[in-house]
């Protein structure tokens, strides 16, 4: 990816798996509710939901940790709504996952077991500082979006029709259009604005560094080389004397 369409896409394709993961089911389960009621488009979902893992695995060639968790639990408590016929369930996980992530998240930070740099050392690259600050920052917006789905799963029945600019639907309805229309966006722009505040703490990868050019090394190896490169000189230069004194001995 090009530097210019970095700046203003800073996501590479792992990131974007994940990302479409989340919101390509729900889309999904929104379109197919709409047209043919809660448990076609719990089916929908779940459907989306094993594609998705299926994606993964191809564009990847492996299964990142924190999806397959959430696919997993999605898968669950998607199950559950279709046996019981109650949507209860599948709205209710996201309050329940966030909250227990969230709590999971400050857990391991009052440890000091930081579980984002254990799974995304790999891809991102940050200072110890760097990491404890996206965790902390991450585990309080779980925190404030479980707050908020419950809010709404408890505002918006499903027993009532409500009017959303000329559009009727149900509390259902209300909860896949708060999670497509407001969560989605705000969850891919503060996940940008993080990425982006986050580069103060990037460091330079180890095959970076393996691979540097002279052009490419930090100050510190640059005067490390410098160091070397002096000693080498004042070994060439101790070597014509030190073989001098060696040949008067003899």
């Amino acid at each position: 990816m090009s530097r210019g369409l970095k700046r203003f896409y800073p996501f590479n394709a792992e990131q974007t798996v994940n990302i479409m993961s989340e919101f390509g089911p729900l889309v999904t389960m929104f379109v197919v509710n709409a047209a043919y009621g809660i448990t076609a488009g719990t089916w929908a979902l779940l459907a989306t939901t094993v594609m998705a893992i299926c994606a993964m695995w191809l564009v990847l060639r492996r299964l990142p940790a924190f999806p397959l968790i959430a696919s997993t639990v999605t898968l669950v408590f998607g199950a559950m709504t279709i046996v019981t016929g109650d949507p209860m369930w599948v709205k209710i996980k996201v309050t329940i996952f966030n909250a227990m992530f969230a709590a999971f998240l400050l857990i391991g930070l009052a440890l000091k077991r930081n579980f984002f740099k254990y799974v995304f050392e790999k891809t991102f690259h940050y200072s110890d500082d760097g990491w404890n600050r996206f965790t902390w920052s991450f585990a309080w917006f779980f925190v404030l979006t479980a707050v908020a789905n419950e809010i709404v799963r408890l505002t918006f029945k499903d027993f009532e029709t409500y009017s959303l600019l000329g559009y009727h639907t149900d509390g259902t309805g209300v909860w896949i259009l708060f999670k497509i229309a407001i969560v989605m966006p705000l969850s891919a722009l503060y996940a940008y604005a993080l990425t982006r505040q986050m580069q103060k703490h990037r460091i330079n990868p180890p095959s970076d560094a393996a691979n540097a050019t002279p052009a490419q090394v930090d100050g510190t190896s640059q005067r490390a080389s410098a160091v070397e490169f002096a000693q080498t000189l004042v070994d060439q230069r101790q070597r014509p004397a030190t073989e001098a004194r060696l040949n008067v001995r003899q």
